[in-house]
């Protein structure tokens, strides 16, 4: 096969198409939110195959040679949901010959239509709207209606066993009775292509309607066609995707005689366990419009698709067999048409069935059209999740990759404990959890790619491009979790509120201050219903309690402390180098739009060797070697203090949307610059320019120092810590963190001597992982380069108190002495403990730390112990933890410490719109609906009692059975 690929007229990249609208219904997920939740939350949606569907006793046969019976018993079926035949003008009589994929269907292009806010706008034109699917042979319910089939061939069957004609009748009425019969609705119930007429009919289409074949890359093709009806002119909205419901046992059958079905249940895309694929349901649309016309009519628009691609094998070994040179067809003419390099992109959704072969023909295609640094481009498939959907397939990659680009996140694949050998050395890294998306300078905007192949050698590729890089507003739609408040003016209204399932996801309003307050971090409705009786259980034992918490998630004050006379200070406290971790925020760049834009802004202005996003927030290590190298990358200073900015920053940003404001500002060493940025000295490009070179200042190192030094923590106080420090030479006093425990550094085999004296006289030492003795001599080879990077910035006067490290250093007007301090600190002492008691001299008695992780937090509680009116709070809970849940819990103490927050869930989007009730509620899965009164029938035949009788030689009756 000829490797040339024929240039086709760039028509999409000269005007790329608009995804609009999605409506989706996959295995446990009823919507599209619903989807995205699972895929976000790596969820498995694998399940035993439900009695609805087939018996797993009759089928099932752990040995693959067994005839006639499947080796697997599990797969991706779609919950159960209401169906009302009426709201579509659908007799319901008629239903019962229907094949549920045109029922449900039409729930989805309902979905599609109103997420794409089409009904009732003036933009929306059914004269002008067409609808092509994607869909596979004939439909599920036809089996059945081929099944009344076959009962010549039963009468004949039980005539041989010398059984009567009258028992051959009966147990033909027996096995008939079983299946849909046929009558003047079955034809078209059984019709693929009614799939898109009922669509058509019921939403008065009047352009193209049709249904297209290409096996498992129908909905790609379907996708193709849609967009060419949009480039024609022939169209101004389309909906398209595709549609699947085949779980049947003739599908069971179809894949476990390939063979195609994993042994062990699991689909494991890109695995070195890979070891076949399973099946799935679902039905997944979409609503296109050109882009030119989404933004004039002010669409909301969820990504853009920028090529498209497709090949055929032509000859090749087998009509199933994949082909590696023709996936590679298709993938370059996406790119041609797309006017895109491969390297641009930094996701790929796979076809990825799971199948050891397929996946590696797959990698090999994509390693022969893509190049790049090793371990920069994500690779995934949901199947891992939902089986493979076959129809339908193409479009849950397309949903997924749509969604990841509207919302800048790479999402998992599950299943991958070791990944495939096929992968070593490539660009490709399989991405095990979800991670913020991070732009970096060679990839300015985030775009993605979807491949869906299918039997019979049809091969597509997809690219699309994110169309909004801010998002800056919009909630985001995954999983995340939410802060809940109530107050009242006396404990019994409050128990009383709690018990009433009052939802508390309202903070338009500040709390009254003399209210009693109880605030609640939780995720889902049945965890907090389940935290509100712990509260309500709180507050009945203890009505006189003036506050408690409850696991971290359920705070409560009887009445406001901030904001009153005699109330103390709230300080903003940020964290320095030494905090950071791999993946530090990632939870919460992926749920709060202000931390993952810092990121953004940060990494776009980065100049490392790497992006800062890989370093921040890295691809899954898969052994301790590799996480430790990912450990070491953060630690380098040019990453670890931009890093460290970014996220306080974010953190910062976010609460001060809500209503946070501190009183006064420290920062531990790096965190002075990031103290300066709050109190407005320094703008958010000042910042981030001085953040970038100071670490990169620091990470320099004169060729003929080659020993850069090293710390470690003593756990003793500074006047214990100068007796041991006494003539020991190049050893220098760092930080001064807490009564008990300060930092020495200096170089490394002095630091080591130094140590080791320590143990000697019972005092205990722990190193400190930084990259080199940082406030010594050892980093003073950074103060000229800062100090360049300074002299360009006006240090300007704090709006509020900035407490310097130094002992006698004081930031105001003089912008020369800003400057200065902020150099001079390099190579000074830390003062930290004593500047926080000087603070709450001051006046201070709320301390918040921001940042990763809660190492200022400690310190400031061994400072200030003993003091009972002091609060000490932090943005973060560190590594292991939920940075978004940290951040919102953070939220809900200060609501219930008195501080006027409001609109605290801002950017979680709201529950969808509760579905009206129909005039009829039927239940329907991915099977094909059984009227209850043909089940009932069917029930009464096999239990009216008949018995068959025997039939002798000459044809004469043996015996009579009769029926009871």
């Amino acid at each position: 096969m000829t490797q040339e690929v024929q240039k086709p007229g760039f028509s999409l990249s000269r005007n790329p198409i608009a995804i609009v609208g999605i409506g989706s219904l996959f295995p446990r997920a009823r919507d599209a939110r619903e989807f995205w939740s699972n895929i976000t939350d790596a969820r498995d949606c694998i399940e035993d195959v439900p009695e609805s569907h087939w018996r797993i006793a009759d089928y099932y046969d752990p040995d693959p040679t067994a005839p006639d019976k499947t080796y697997c018993k599990v797969g991706g079926f779609i919950p159960t949901i209401d169906f009302d035949p009426m709201e579509f003008g659908i007799p319901p009589n008629v239903i019962g010959v229907t094949d549920t994929v045109q029922l449900l269907s039409l729930i989805v292009a309902k979905q599609t239509f109103a997420d794409a806010g089409a009904f009732g706008s003036d933009w929306y034109d059914p004269a002008r709207s067409g609808v092509v699917l994607g869909t596979i042979g004939g439909t599920a319910i036809s089996e059945g209606f081929n099944a009344r089939l076959v009962t010549p061939q039963i009468r004949e069957a039980v005539r041989a066993c010398g059984l009567s004609e009258r028992d051959a009748d009966e147990i033909v009425a027996k096995y008939s009775s079983a299946f849909a019969p046929w009558e003047e609705n079955s034809f078209p119930g059984a019709l693929g292509n009614v799939i898109a007429g009922r669509i058509a009919n019921r939403f008065d289409l009047g352009g193209t309607n049709y249904v297209v074949d290409s096996a498992c890359a129908s909905s790609l093709t379907a996708v193709r066609l849609a967009v060419d009806e949009l480039l024609s002119g022939r169209a101004d909205f389309m909906l398209t995707g595709g549609c699947e419901f085949k779980n049947t046992i003739f599908n069971y059958l179809c894949f476990s005689k390939t063979p195609a079905f994993s042994k062990a249940g699991r689909v494991r895309p890109f695995d070195q366990s890979a070891d076949g694929t399973l099946s799935g349901e679902g039905i997944g649309m979409l609503a296109l419009k050109r882009l030119d016309d989404a933004e004039r009519d002010g669409n909301r628009i969820y990504a853009t698709l920028r090529g498209i691609g497709s090949s055929s094998d032509g000859r090749f070994k087998s009509i199933y067999a994949p082909r590696r040179e023709g996936q590679v067809i298709a993938l370059h003419r996406a790119y041609a048409e797309a006017g895109l390099d491969p390297s641009e992109v930094g996701l790929v959704e796979c076809h990825g069935t799971g199948t050891a072969i397929g996946d590696a023909i797959e990698v090999a295609a994509l390693r022969d059209v893509f190049e790049g640094t090793p371990g920069s481009i994500a690779v995934g498939s949901v199947k891992s999740q939902i089986g493979h959907t076959k129809a339908a397939a193409g479009v849950a990659g397309l949903i997924k990759v749509a969604l990841a680009l509207h919302e800048k996140v790479l999402p998992p694949t599950i299943n991958v404990d070791q990944p495939a050998t096929s992968l070593d050395g490539s660009p490709f890294y399989v991405n095990t959890v979800a991670r913020p998306w991070i732009l970096d300078p060679d990839r300015a905007r985030r775009r993605a790619a979807v491949s869906a192949f299918g039997f019979g050698g049809t091969n597509f590729h997809c690219v699309l491009e994110e169309y909004d890089t801010v998002r800056a507003e919009a909630p985001v739609l995954h999983r995340v979790s939410t802060v809940h408040a109530w107050h009242a003016a006396t404990v019994p209204d409050l128990i009383e509120q709690l018990e009433s399932g009052a939802d508390g996801s309202d903070t338009t309003n500040p709390i009254p201050a003399r209210h009693a307050r109880v605030a609640i971090v939780g995720s889902d409705p049945d965890e907090l219903a389940a935290l509100r009786a712990k509260a309500v259980e709180r507050l009945r034992a203890d009505v006189a309690a003036t506050e408690f918490t409850i696991d971290h998630v359920v705070f409560y004050r009887h009445a406001a402390y901030l904001g009153t006379p005699g109330a103390g200070k709230v300080a903003a406290v940020f964290a320095g180098q030494g905090s950071q971790y791999p993946d530090m925020g990632a939870h919460a760049a992926l749920s709060l739009p202000p931390v993952r834009l810092e990121f953004d802004a940060t990494a776009l202005a980065f100049t490392g060797s790497e992006p800062l996003g890989a370093v921040v927030f890295p691809p899954p290590a898969f052994d301790a070697a590799h996480r430790a190298d990912q450990v070491a990358a953060l630690r380098r200073t040019e990453y670890a203090q931009p890093a460290i900015g970014a996220l306080s920053v974010g953190q910062y940003k976010y609460l001060s949307e809500l209503g946070f404001h501190a009183d006064g500002a420290m920062g531990h060493s790096f965190g002075e610059l990031t103290a300066l940025w709050a109190a407005g000295s320094l703008t958010d490009a000042e910042f981030r320019c001085l953040a970038a070179e100071r670490g990169a200042a620091m990470a320099s190192r004169p060729a003929a120092h080659a020993d850069s030094g090293t710390m470690v923590a003593v756990a003793c106080g500074v006047d214990r810590a100068r007796e041991l420090l006494a003539g020991q030479p190049d050893v220098y006093l760092c930080n001064i963190n807490a009564p008990d425990q300060v930092v020495v550094g200096g170089g490394s085999a002095a630091v080591s001597a130094f140590a080791a004296m320590c143990a000697a006289n019972d005092v205990r030492t722990s190193e400190i992982c930084v990259c080199a003795a940082f406030h010594t001599p050892y980093v003073a080879h950074a103060v000229d380069g800062f100090r360049r990077a300074v002299s360009e910035v006006d240090v300007r006067e704090p709006s509020i108190p900035v407490y310097p490290n130094m002992a006698t250093a004081q930031y105001g007007a003089d912008v020369a002495r800003n400057r200065d301090n902020l150099v001079q600190q390099l190579t000074s002492t830390v003062y930290f403990s004593g500047r926080i008691a000087q603070m709450y001299d001051h006046g201070f008695r709320v301390f918040v730390e921001f940042g990763p992780g809660t190492v200022l937090s400690g310190l400031v509680r061994k400072t200030l112990a003993g003091r009972d009116d002091v609060v000490v709070l932090s943005a973060d809970r560190g590594r292991g933890q939920d940075s978004d849940r940290a951040i919102k819990q953070l939220v809900a103490r200060l609501l219930v410490l008195g501080m006027p927050l409001t609109g605290v869930n801002r950017y979680t989007a709201p529950p969808p719109p509760e579905q009206q009730a129909g005039r009829l509620r039927i239940p329907m899965n991915g099977a094909n609906y059984v009227p209850p009164q043909r089940a009932a029938a069917h029930d009464q035949r096999l239990r009216d009692g008949y018995r068959a009788s025997a039939v002798t030689a000459n044809g004469a009756l043996a015996a009579s059975t009769p029926s009871l």
